[in-house]
């Protein structure tokens, strides 16, 4: 049950003197206020909860107090009457900035600003895919009732026409669309009845790309190549193998490492895109390829690996801009070791990711191979794991054709 009352609050005066009238929302125990004027203490009848009448200004002041209260009460009344969850601080903020009316492009602008103070990585990739959105609506706000499923079946035919070819570019722009709704929903901007999005409406198909990851025998000719030692093709070797020999970690997350992730012997870190913790055992190649940075170590909280030693750690988008500068660096070479290995395959940062997942095949249990790959769900890497395991296919292919 949520609670509405008012009051003088005591606890706190401004350079005048004077106390502030409050509206205060209490829900689960927790209290939230919304300051309403202030006043000298002796025109408060905290009886009646109501500004006397010595006060110059009472009848308006009184007024104010009897709008907020019933608004307060017939918002809480709202949400119980749709059994809807929601927080004192959900009804003080609608309370506070009319957020009822709030439009896409100013609660864009909060979700983004929290993503850069918050130095979740994507800002850059979310910003870009606000704006698509924006330039879609050709520059008007909308609403968030407005924000229908044929609106959002008309924004997606507007990317393929505008040269997002891609599937999975096409559903990373309406899965931001989708986030800032989430938000909406939780604050109370708008009721759930109006999401275009899921079940029997709106749904986001992500593009399926194939995925071939290498073999043992390539992995072996990559790890014998002789690179000269400090060399930029050295290094992205090192890069890609680090991350090989722990199933696959992603760039961004083997940028970030520091030498206090590892202890005894152990990686303690957490993953980026999901921000699931995890710990894994240091391979012995793995230590090896640690050893070999070590005298660049200069405390326990630097970086493993030196691209975002000089990075602001405090912008958002300079480390994302570093790593995607590192990321197309490293491409650029692994190309070049594909040459020098003689492997014919595409080869990126993200293959060391496929060709675990290619070694692995059937020879390990798919529960594990899901706590490897760090997935939040069993489904994700059953789906993942069918790109690389095709021993039933080729069996089932091979007992038709055995004539």
């Amino acid at each position: 049950m949520a609670s509405v009352k008012i009051l003088l609050y005591k606890n706190k005066q401004n350079s005048k003197g004077k106390y502030p009238i409050v509206l205060r929302i209490t829900k689960d125990r927790i209290p939230k206020y919304k300051f309403l004027e202030y006043i000298d203490l002796k025109d408060w009848n905290e009886e009646k909860t109501e500004v006397r009448q010595s006060h110059h200004s009472y009848k308006l002041l009184n007024n104010l107090i009897d709008n907020e209260y019933v608004r307060a009460k017939n918002l809480i009344l709202d949400f119980e009457a749709k059994d809807k969850n929601f927080t004192a601080n959900q009804l003080m903020t609608i309370l506070k900035g009319n957020r009822d009316s709030m439009n896409f492009s100013k609660l864009a602008k909060e979700y983004l600003k929290e993503k850069k103070s918050s130095n979740k990585r994507g800002y850059s990739s979310c910003v870009s895919r606000v704006e698509k959105f924006k330039e879609f609506l050709k520059g008007d706000d909308i609403h968030f009732e407005n924000i229908t499923e044929s609106l959002i079946k008309r924004y997606e035919v507007y990317m393929k026409v505008n040269g997002l070819k891609s599937k999975t570019s096409r559903a990373n722009c309406l899965s931001v669309v989708r986030t800032i709704f989430n938000k909406a929903i939780t604050e109370g901007i708008v009721d759930s009845e109006y999401y275009p999005f899921g079940k029997r409406k709106f749904k986001i198909k992500h593009g399926k790309t194939l995925k071939i990851g290498l073999d043992k025998e390539e992995i072996k000719r990559i790890e014998i190549l002789e690179l000269e030692e400090g060399s930029t093709t050295w290094h992205t070797r090192n890069v890609f193998l680090f991350s090989f020999y722990l199933a696959g970690i992603r760039i961004s997350d083997t940028l970030h490492l520091k030498w206090q992730d590892i202890q005894s012997g152990r990686l303690y870190y957490q993953m980026g895109k999901n921000e699931k913790p995890d710990s894994l055992e240091l391979p012995r190649k793995a230590l090896h390829i640690l050893s070999l940075y070590e005298k660049d170590k200069m405390s326990h909280t630097d970086f493993i690996f030196p691209e975002l030693k000089k990075a602001n750690l405090k912008d958002a988008k300079d480390i994302e801009r570093k790593i995607n500068s590192a990321g197309a660096k490293f491409n650029q070479h692994l190309k070049k070791i594909a040459k020098q290995a003689k492997i014919n395959k595409k080869l990126t940062n993200h293959i060391s990711r496929h060709s675990f997942g290619n070694i692995a095949g059937a020879n390990i249990p798919v529960q594990m191979l899901q706590k490897l790959y760090r997935h939040s769900h069993l489904s994700t890497t059953i789906g993942y794991q069918s790109n690389f395991d095709h021993t039933k296919t080729d069996e089932a292919l091979n007992t038709v054709l055995d004539f």
